[in-house]
């Protein structure tokens, strides 16, 4: 990964603020020519500092609105088992989020589902039918008081 600098940090937080727009749009917006912007995006691109691009979607809009936030205790902290639930954790579509953590719990997983029946039946066929689950606690979310899904971004070597 190349160092990023003060132009690539404002490249990649207009580019997270909207991805949509054209080259010539976020070149005015940045400060630079659209040829000079258009290479610098397409170095961050090759450099794997851009991952990929994606709409953002209001979940209750699109039947996906309620949200359980599920910590995840296995019995067997084994390679084998502990590889075969994130593989079943990653099959799962309604998994929008994974994460494998340190502390009291082994897993974190954010879970988006159309309402309480479809988050019972992804506990069961994903948690309670799993013999390396040893517990977990779900979390329903009542209101969303933040999502943003950009990442915090500045020049490399900077505080």
């Amino acid at each position: 990964m190349h160092r990023l600098d003060d132009i690539d940090v404002r490249i990649l937080k207009e580019l997270q603020r909207d991805s949509s727009r054209t080259n010539v749009e976020l070149a005015r917006a940045i400060g630079l020519s659209p040829p000079a912007c258009l290479r610098r995006v397409r170095r961050l691109r090759q450099s794997g500092a851009i991952r990929g691009e994606m709409a953002v979607l209001d979940p209750r809009l699109v039947g996906t609105g309620l949200t359980v936030v599920v910590a995840v205790d296995l019995a067997s902290e084994a390679r084998e088992a502990v590889a075969r639930f994130r593989s079943r954790v990653l099959e799962d579509g309604a998994v929008v989020q994974c994460w494998s953590v340190a502390g009291r719990h082994d897993f974190m997983l954010v879970v988006r589902v159309p309402d309480i029946a479809a988050y019972e039946a992804l506990g069961h066929r994903l948690l309670a039918a799993d013999p390396n689950v040893k517990r977990y606690e779900s979390l329903v979310v009542l209101d969303e008081v933040k999502r943003d899904l950009g990442v915090p971004v500045r020049a490399r070597g900077t505080g």
